[in-house]
């Protein structure tokens, strides 16, 4: 099916994360104009580069304005043109999960920052370049949060997902034991899982009409904990 995403500008933050690669992938396979976004680890970016030599690079700090702002003027200059589909993939977790009272400033700002401050600023960005841009991009405008003025703003909501940053904590078993238990399906997502999902709401083909949405993908685990 074409989801008509071809020859459109795909912009993938976070990309040297566990779900971002299957997104740039999933992307690619639909002929796509895909750039991928890290900040410090560009090592996944460049394995994926070695099978797909058009991929396109991009390196930014997301909680900085003006890093966020030189990206995007940068971007627009490319042959790919103005960014038309921006997937905000980036965010952290820390291991060292503690509870609030125990919680110091400065892990609350890195937080803050890396998971909520730079949403703002990159999604912002893409809103501002937008205003400049043809009726064509627009029209075909899309934000995908991983959760305007004339495109559309989705959210994907995954549930536990075994990638780097979480997969010591899920391969103990006092952890996963509870959180399969809580699961209706019984098995926790996969990158492609959550990919496809925002493949989907990305295409203005089959989502045109689907905008301010939430979209869990994780197992029927918030639907369990709401039932008990």
């Amino acid at each position: 099916m074409d989801l008509g995403l071809k020859n459109i500008h795909v912009l993938v933050t976070g990309a040297s994360g566990g779900i971002s690669p299957e997104t740039v992938k999933l992307c690619l396979s639909l002929d796509a104009n895909v750039t991928t976004h890290h900040n410090s680890n560009s090592k996944p970016i460049q394995n994926l580069q070695v099978n797909f030599p058009a991929l396109q690079c991009a390196q930014a700090d997301l909680s900085s304005e003006s890093a966020v702002k030189s990206m995007f003027d940068a971007l627009s200059g490319t042959p790919f043109g103005p960014v038309a589909v921006i997937v905000v993939n980036h965010g952290i977790w820390s291991p060292q999960d503690v509870p609030i009272v125990d919680m110091t400033i400065e892990s609350w700002d890195h937080t803050i920052s890396a998971n909520l401050t730079s949403n703002f600023v990159v999604c912002r960005e893409f809103l501002r370049h937008l205003r400049a841009a043809t009726e064509s991009v627009k029209d075909r405008a899309a934000i995908v949060l991983i959760g305007s003025t004339s495109g559309r703003v989705n959210c994907i909501a995954p549930g536990w997902v075994p990638t780097p940053m979480v997969q010591e904590a899920l391969n103990d078993p006092a952890v996963s034991g509870p959180l399969l238990a809580a699961t209706p399906l019984k098995k926790f997502g996969t990158p492609l899982d959550v990919a496809n999902q925002i493949v989907v709401v990305s295409s203005s083909v089959v989502s045109g009409h689907v905008t301010g949405q939430v979209i869990f993908v994780e197992g029927g685990f918030l639907m369990n904990l709401c039932e008990e």
